[in-house]
């Protein structure tokens, strides 16, 4: 029992980890688009326990209503309008794995490279540095909407932006001539 209060945190963040990298390959891998939705909330719900288990619960709950709600929804609607039951099968990737492998190996040998480079410091890592604004002991809903919307406020404008877009361009797509 004592192994499990002193390496609980470690435990839950490996366990949730582990559920999300596996829901995420599910994602991808699935044939039926409709447990492919299911899969990604299962990873969607288990980024936000990753969230919790870093003291980010502005984060977590953001998580869970915009990705597991809104996106899911927008996800479930695009499924259900393209009505793929009228499509035809067809074998889209299967010559293309060698090379998808070899691209993929790259890439996590370049973020592997990148993570082992990247010095952190105390400041980064420690979740007090998400709750104070300007030296003042605040809230981490309050200081995360700090950052937000005085400091990154053109990056949040310009995603809301590229979101409308794609949702313009659902619609467009979606509807009968």
């Amino acid at each position: 029992m004592d192994f499990l209060v002193a390496n609980g945190p470690a435990l839950l963040f490996y366990l949730f980890a582990f559920i999300a990298v596996a829901a995420a390959i599910l994602v991808i891998s699935l044939r039926n688009p409709m447990y492919s939705a299911i899969a990604l909330l299962v990873t969607f719900l288990s980024m936000a326990a990753l969230f919790l288990l870093r003291h980010a619960e502005f984060l977590a709950i953001v998580q869970i209503f915009v990705y597991g709600g809104g996106i899911m929804v927008l996800f479930l609607f695009v499924i259900m309008l393209v009505n793929l039951h009228r499509l035809r099968e067809s074998r889209m990737f299967g010559v293309q794995w060698p090379m998808a492998v070899v691209v993929g190996l790259i890439l996590i040998a370049l973020i592997g490279f990148v993570v082992v480079n990247t010095p952190f410091g105390p400041a980064e890592a420690s979740p007090e540095s998400f709750v104070s604004i300007d030296g003042e002991s605040v809230g981490n809903a309050q200081a995360v909407a700090w950052l937000l919307y005085r400091e990154y406020l053109l990056p949040f404008e310009i995603v809301s932006v590229f979101l409308l877009v794609a949702m313009i361009g659902a619609v467009v797509l979606a509807r009968k001539e």
